[in-house]
């Protein structure tokens, strides 16, 4: 007698039709929403990640209109602007930014890319997206009760007195924490324990280095911030000095704890931009990736020197001379690893076959921002100038050159890359180039004013200002429009192409790590057979046939001297 699994209700995978795939193996809406299939789970992220996008970004846009005019354009009070600000800042963080690439992306391509059938632990996958959907309702409540005025640090001791809704909103972050430590563990135990045999550690894609190395500084710091947010709560329920100065409590201690999360945070949400950047430098410029192992070692130095460095945020809130000297030299240290990524991925496009497909101009984009956000990071970090330029615009522009022109550059550019193996489709090419023009120019007309007015002391967080900033405030809020148009139409030439896209050969842009060696879109089971693990970013073997319209294994390859990707 044939037993039943628990889960056969839901994942009815194996209809033995040879066009079935895992977006047509099971129906109906239940059998998404309790899913096992890490492919489903990462496009329901995807989603819920670009809707909380679009929610932040709608509030950034309003808070950019009103600055238009140096007395506030839109008819907002200033109460209103703080919401609509606390709220940018909170979504944008906690429900895009640092889910984004691990928990879409991550999600769908890391159980691919170690040839396995699905992460290690797929309910536990499951649990994170639904505890990710819980924070993410709460983070509603709170806007729509009283809202959030705070800042989206929670700074004590005025997130203890304000009368708005902080407790849902700091339920809400705490179980996205659990979120995040669940999507962390899952990826630890996954590339630790279902390599194929052959993948060494040094065979890996960088992409999965910079994941793994994301998910123990998820593992370690996030408990942080989650014990900060109960005491936050104990603290406004229950009047016990902690951080509140009136009771005996110290408001820099939270700062301490605050930090020592957000910091490593900066790096959870850096890290897999940089490994998605890896693959497409490799890929597009077809040549293997310089400098490999400095490359791999470098994302574990960033996760470990990251927790050290988040003293860099309280040069002025009055620690010892001597701690900020030290956290001073640790900022400058982190430097380091990044460097050798940049050089190294330019090192890999030199002599390449530079082919510049959307992924590849959005990877241009990434190494000119990112190097202006690093740089520019190097002021912040000097303990003489951080002085003057603290709580300034030129840290929001610091900020965004980091984490927008990083994190999310990278972001576009990997769906980019690995949407017709999510969906089986090709997008617009012109479209799609095009738009990443659009982006580009309309993220440096945002920022770049943002720097110029922070150095000439324009505070950051004020709602009406006076009329110097008036021409930076109008490029600035010019760019911001600018840049909205760009992200809609980047993510609309994907959307369009789901409807009116031909079909996506197995591997489009040959490149050889192991995910395009399925179909696309991939089948419920990922593969039939184990794949055979070769050097990641070894071309040699692959050659463009177009009658497929795709990349596929040369048959004469087998003569030719095989190049060894790490030199």
């Amino acid at each position: 007698m044939a037993t039943i699994t628990p889960d056969s209700h839901i994942d009815i995978g194996h209809n033995d039709d040879p066009n079935s795939n895992y977006l047509t193996s099971s129906h109906g809406i239940l059998s998404w929403i309790f899913t096992l299939d890490h492919k489903r789970i990462g496009v329901m992220y995807l989603v819920g990640i670009f809707a909380s996008f679009f929610l932040g970004g709608i509030m950034a846009l309003l808070l950019r209109l009103h600055l238009f005019m140096p007395e506030g354009m839109l008819p907002i009070t200033n109460t209103t602007y703080n919401q609509f600000f606390t709220l940018h800042g909170a979504i944008m963080t906690f429900l895009f930014i640092i889910p984004s690439i691990p928990a879409a992306l991550g999600n769908f391509v890391l159980p691919l890319m170690v040839g396995a059938k699905d992460v290690a632990f797929p309910r536990m996958n499951l649990a994170s997206f639904h505890l990710w959907v819980l924070g993410g309702i709460f983070f509603l409540v709170a806007l729509f009760t009283t809202g959030l005025d705070t800042g989206w640090t929670f700074y004590t001791p005025y997130s203890i007195q304000t009368g708005t809704n902080v407790i849902a909103a700091t339920i809400g972050a705490f179980i996205l924490g659990f979120s995040s430590i669940f999507t962390g563990l899952n990826f630890i135990v996954t590339v630790n324990t279902m390599r194929p045999p052959g993948m060494t550690w040094f065979k890996m894609p960088l992409f999965m280095w910079a994941i793994y190395s994301t998910a123990i500084i998820q593992i370690l710091a996030t408990p942080v911030l989650g014990i900060t947010l109960l005491l936050l709560m104990a603290e406004r329920i229950l009047n016990i000095g902690i951080f509140n100065p009136a009771l005996g409590g110290d408001p820099v201690l939270f700062q301490h704890f605050f930090w020592f999360y957000s910091h490593p945070a900066v790096y959870i949400m850096i890290l897999p931009a940089m490994g998605i950047m890896s693959e497409l430098m490799s890929v597009y410029s077809r040549k293997p990736i310089f400098g490999y192992t400095f490359i791999a070692y470098s994302s574990i130095a960033i996760a470990l020197l990251g927790f050290l460095v988040w003293g860099h945020h309280m040069f002025v809130s009055g620690q010892s001379p001597m701690a900020a000297v030290i956290f001073s030299g640790l900022t400058f240290s982190v430097s380091i690893p990044s460097a050798i990524k940049v050089f190294n991925w330019l090192a890999t496009m030199y002599k390449g076959n530079i082919n510049l497909a959307t992924p590849m101009c959005y990877a241009l984009s990434f190494i000119f921002l990112f190097s202006i956000g690093g740089l520019t990071g190097l002021f912040l970090g000097a303990l003489a100038t951080d002085i003057h330029l603290h709580d300034t615009y030129f840290v929001v522009a610091h900020f965004h050159y980091v984490m927008m022109g990083g994190t999310v550059i990278a972001f576009v550019g990997g769906l980019y890359h690995w949407w017709p193996k999510m969906f089986g489709v090709m997008y617009n090419e012109m479209a799609g180039r095009l738009f990443c023009l659009v982006v580009f120019i309309g993220f440096n007309l945002t920022f770049f004013p943002q720097f110029i007015m922070g150095s000439r002391g324009m505070p950051r967080r004020y709602a009406t200002y006076v009329p110097e900033y008036e021409i930076f405030h109008q490029l600035s809020t010019i760019g911001a429009i600018t840049l909205g148009i760009g992200m809609v139409g980047a993510v609309a030439v994907l959307v369009i192409s789901l409807f009116n896209g031909r079909k996506a050969p197995a591997n489009p842009w040959g490149a050889a790590t192991l995910e395009w060696t399925c179909t696309s879109p991939p089948p419920f089971y990922n593969f039939e057979h184990a794949p055979a693990v070769g050097a990641p970013y070894d071309f040699s073997d692959l050659k463009y046939d177009p009658q497929v319209g795709g990349y596929v294994k040369d048959p004469n390859a087998a003569d030719k001297p095989k190049s060894d990707h790490h030199h």
